[in-house]
């Protein structure tokens, strides 16, 4: 995998020295007008050899997956283009040389891909197994009946249960983790040489997250084909690859051996990317951020350790008791079926602490959110708040109540308004509930808060569309303190975020915290997160709560063997 810095053309390499892919001085550009483009890919070299993984890493912008796309032909031709001196040398084939036809032939036969996001990959009115013997059909000839078996050999392969019933069903049927397994099982279908993974796990929780890196590991042993793993993840790395390279702004910082990325690091970028995610061990009064990391590297030995935990004689600011949400569907002409998404959840918010929520998907933990927020109506139970239960309130009584309970929501590109200013998102709640005399006022508050989440004054009058998800997020949070509120519900607020960026947030989250003695609950799978900011944490396991303790205590003596199967599936760095 290090740089080729042979003079020789591919052509005159021995067969032996060739590598299953060679990318020799990749570079790619996007024209943002008829005048204007801007380069994003910067001239890198990389090799990746047979029956190996190389883990391509960095944050968003950094150029990793523009560079898997150029390497399957998916670049958008009209806005996009490959510099002549860029070579893409597949078993000493060169890709970018290859007709249109022949490229096709090759990518999802040969060189196949699992995209990051699988319900916008999967054609959601076609089932699983029409998808799956599509890609039998085109590249292998099959025919009905044969791409049809093969099909729930892939689906039971990969681990879907019951795959002879599963083969019929459609995308949205199917959880995050199996609709991610069969998009492996489309990529695999044709046992191809090379399999890109970009982002496979991102959205999954840790305990799927693992299941689906053990399995694209085990599959690649199996067939014997070499794995491309993109993500921004370093603790992920160490679970499954051989090689690394790290990525920042469209040029490679840093390319070795893993357990030499992983413990002796040359590239500060790299060592500051290892230092930013919350690990088990530690807990620092501040995470580092990359900044901070590059402009000084001994910031890690000016830390001193978070305090976190419950004494039991906090100030308790909501109670909630008994906690029940039940879903129905229709069964039959007359009938009802129960879902109950939250059975019997009760727990103790203290003022100024954090409560973490973790379980797999399914498990309740948003509804338990959604549901103290009224978006939900709650079957059954309390949640006292200020000596009140505010889930039997009429609608009228609970608008004052609104101010004081707040949510922050998962997608930050899907939470804010595209059509208004950011001045206009924040000012819009406080014109709701009167919040200053004027719109001058308001406008006056809207700046600080900017400015208190770490935005300057311009992003006022600027959209959305114009930000980073990390600075979306700090928008949607600054849209919640317009409303001075007491409680911050957080939904997976961190979880779609780079390694460094998140740092931010949690930071932020922190400070805030400490300023106006906000409570937290904050839901999350990542569990490596929640030990760092939670003071108590509640474990949720189909709808129930498995268990509850101080976020120290549990980490380190879990009593629960579902909790220390969550535990277990933390990705740790380097594990081979």
């Amino acid at each position: 995998m290090s740089q080729d810095t042979s003079s020789r053309p591919f052509a005159e390499r021995p067969i032996t020295d060739r590598p299953l892919l060679s990318v020799q001085n990749l570079r790619v550009s996007f024209r943002i007008n008829k005048k204007e483009s801007v380069e994003t890919v910067k001239g890198i070299s990389f090799d990746i050899p047979y029956n190996s993984t190389v883990a391509l890493v960095g944050e968003s912008g950094s150029g990793k997956s523009v560079s898997s796309l150029a390497v399957m032909g998916l670049l958008p031709p009209d806005t996009s283009s490959i510099a002549s001196d860029s070579h893409i040398v597949f078993e000493g084939r060169s890709l970018l040389e290859l007709s249109l036809d022949e490229r096709r032939k090759l990518c999802g036969k040969d060189i196949s891909m699992i995209f990051q996001e699988p319900m916008t990959s999967l054609n959601p009115v076609f089932t699983v197994g029409f998808q799956i013997a599509e890609v039998l059909r085109l590249h292998m000839g099959m025919n009905a009946k044969q791409a049809r078996q093969r099909a729930i050999a892939l689906l039971e392969e990969v681990g879907i249960p019951d795959p002879h019933t599963k083969i019929d069903a459609y995308p949205s049927q199917m959880s995050g983790g199996q609709q991610q397994r069969v998009m492996i099982a489309m990529a695999i279908a044709c046992e191809p040489k090379l399999l890109i993974a970009d982002e496979p796990t991102t959205a999954l929780d840790v305990t799927i997250q693992k299941q689906i890196i053990d399995l694209i590991d085990a599959l690649r042993i199996k067939h014997k084909m070499s794995v491309l793993f993109i993500t921004h993840d370093l603790a992920l790395v160490g679970e499954i690859a051989d090689q690394v390279i790290v990525m920042r702004h469209g040029e490679i910082r840093e390319a070795g051996d893993v357990r030499q990325i992983f413990h002796a690091a040359k590239d500060t970028y790299t060592q500051a990317l290892l230092h930013c995610r919350p690990t088990l061990d530690t807990r620092p009064w501040r995470l580092p951020v990359i900044a901070d990391f590059m402009n000084n590297q001994d910031v890690l030995k000016e830390q001193k350790e978070r305090p976190r935990g419950l004494h039991g004689d906090e100030d308790i600011v909501l109670d909630v008791k008994n906690l029940g949400k039940s879903f129905y569907s229709r069964e039959g002409f007359f009938g009802k079926k129960e879902f109950k998404a939250v059975e019997g959840v009760s727990f103790k918010l203290a003022r100024g602490k954090t409560l973490g929520v973790v379980g797999e998907s399914g498990s309740g933990k948003t509804t338990v959110g959604l549901t103290l927020m009224r978006l939900h109506q709650a079957t059954s139970g309390q949640a006292i708040f200020d000596g009140k239960d505010i889930l039997s309130m009429s609608n009228k009584d609970f608008l004052p109540y609104k101010r004081r309970i707040q949510i922050i929501f998962q997608n930050p590109y899907a939470s804010l308004n595209p059509r208004f200013t950011i001045g206009q998102i924040l000012m819009e709640p406080m014109q709701i509930h009167r919040i200053g005399n004027n719109d001058s006022e308001r406008a006056a508050m809207a700046y600080q808060l900017l400015d208190k989440v770490g935005l300057p004054a311009v992003a006022f009058h600027r959209y959305p569309h114009e930000f980073s998800g990390g600075q979306r997020q700090r928008i949607a949070i600054a849209r919640c303190l317009t409303m001075k509120p007491e409680v911050l519900v957080c939904d997976e607020s961190v979880s779609a975020l780079d390694v460094s960026v998140q740092a931010q947030v949690l930071n932020l989250l922190q400070d805030l915290q400490e300023e106006f003695g906000l409570s937290y609950i904050f839901i999350s799978h990542d569990l490596a997160v929640v030990k760092y900011i939670a003071d108590q944490v509640m474990v949720m396991n189909k709808g129930k709560v498995v268990e509850l303790a101080n976020s120290d205590e549990l980490y380190r003596h879990p009593t629960q063997a579902y909790t220390k199967t969550l535990l277990g599936a933390i990705p740790r760095g380097l594990s081979h």
